[in-house]
């Protein structure tokens, strides 16, 4: 049988009754669009998590106090000394390190007059605009207290401006912050959100004066960003190296950008997949479709499969004829749904722009692979059925 009659005869029979060809394909094509969609929503849901981290740069070490692991009980009994502010000042002086910025942070009241506001505080340094490119619409930042006491001086988030003043001037006013008197000296341009967090809706107060205001003796964590000039793996040995000699242990945690990243990278990809294997399910039930129609099909024409035999066509034409035609109405499935699911996505991108959606191309082609793959597995029963009946009893019977 040459390839052109073997193609005549498998579309012919998707022909015969486009109803019922399409109605078995919509199965694989309801899989197919759950899947599209389900995983353009996960993409899109990764790539918006990732974007968000790494908008403040990727040459960034954070280091924590306390060790995210323990080795026997001398390690858990052992005292885990804090991350102070004089840490932070010795690692300032370190080889290519740009900016070292000490972070506190706890909500309080905010109080302008008759007005106020429960908001958080965050306890920073003079590098903080600097290192995370946060620009400032008034004023200046916190300024460096060169190693002693910093002033009472408080920099508003725009949403905090406007609720506490009202649009109107803030420079040089006092505020309470926690029951404390500060004097504003800046008013930051609007950021926006990051993971659903308000960075507008925060004050911006020094690192020393948020010990004080919060009762408290260490740092939450010190971000180092490093220069071009090393690498994450490099700055972090120098950063573990210094501060275990100055608490005598290694008594902190040290994460750089890059494997915060690829954490959260590795997370996001799996429930990508996990997404995927839930609209997965409709592709069994497809699959389940066509197995049921390709047995109806046999009964309907054992003539047909008869006369084919009695001319000449051998078992293994009869089983390609009908395996065939399984994986060309999976296939003619997967492509509707496809094209359904992706004019799905382009709706929702119009109307809902801020909705983060992100087709895979590798979960397209994936898509179209399983769909051929169940068409072949659903069909091979049937098939397989086909090429044993005997020409004769096939004619007789009919």
């Amino acid at each position: 049988m040459r390839v052109q009659d073997w193609l005549v005869l498998v579309l012919s029979s998707v022909r015969f009754n486009p109803l019922k060809s399409l109605l078995t394909a919509l199965g694989i094509a309801i899989g197919i669009a759950a899947v599209t969609l389900l995983t353009a929503l996960g993409e899109g849901v990764r790539g918006y998590v990732v974007d968000n981290f790494s908008q403040f740069g990727t040459r960034i070490i954070s280091v924590t106090p306390g060790r995210s692991d323990t080795a026997g009980m001398g390690t858990i009994l052992s005292s885990v000394q804090l991350l102070t502010m004089a840490d932070r000042n010795s690692l300032a002086r370190l080889p290519h390190a740009e900016y070292v910025i000490p972070s506190l942070q706890g909500s309080g009241s905010i109080r302008y007059g008759e007005r106020s506001r429960s908001t958080e505080i965050h306890g920073t340094s003079a590098d903080f605009t600097r290192a995370w490119s946060f620009p400032l619409a008034q004023g200046r930042f916190l300024p460096d207290s060169g190693g002693g006491p910093s002033p009472a001086f408080v920099v508003l988030g725009h949403t905090v401006w406007q609720e506490l003043f009202q649009g109107r001037p803030a420079l040089g006013q006092f505020i309470r912050v926690s029951g404390q008197r500060f004097r504003v000296v800046g008013v930051m341009q609007p950021k926006g959100s990051m993971l659903g967090f308000d960075l507008d809706d925060m004050v911006y107060i020094p690192a020393d004066r948020a010990l004080s205001l919060f009762n408290r003796e260490g740092l939450m964590e010190i971000n180092l960003v490093f220069g071009p000039g090393t690498n994450a793996t490099d700055m972090a040995q120098r950063i573990r190296t210094h501060l275990t000699e100055r608490h005598g242990q290694e008594d902190f945690t040290i994460i750089t950008q890059d494997e915060m990243l690829s954490s959260l990278d590795n997370i996001l990809s799996v429930l990508t997949l996990g997404v995927a294997a839930l609209g997965g399910i409709s592709l069994l039930v497809g699959g389940v479709g066509i197995f049921t129609v390709m047995t109806t099909n046999i009964r309907e024409r054992t003539a047909e499969i008869g006369l084919l035999r009695a001319i000449g066509s051998s078992r293994r034409q009869l089983l390609s004829l009908f395996l065939g035609e399984a994986v060309i109405l999976s296939l003619l499935g997967a492509i509707t749904g496809m094209l359904a699911a992706l004019a799905i996505l382009f709706g929702l991108a119009l109307l809902l722009p801020g909705l983060p959606l992100q087709p895979s191309p590798f979960y397209l082609l994936l898509s179209l692979l399983i769909s051929a793959v169940i068409g072949l597995l659903a069909g091979l029963g049937p098939a397989w059925q086909a090429s044993l009946l005997s020409p004769i009893e096939a004619l007789r019977n009919e």
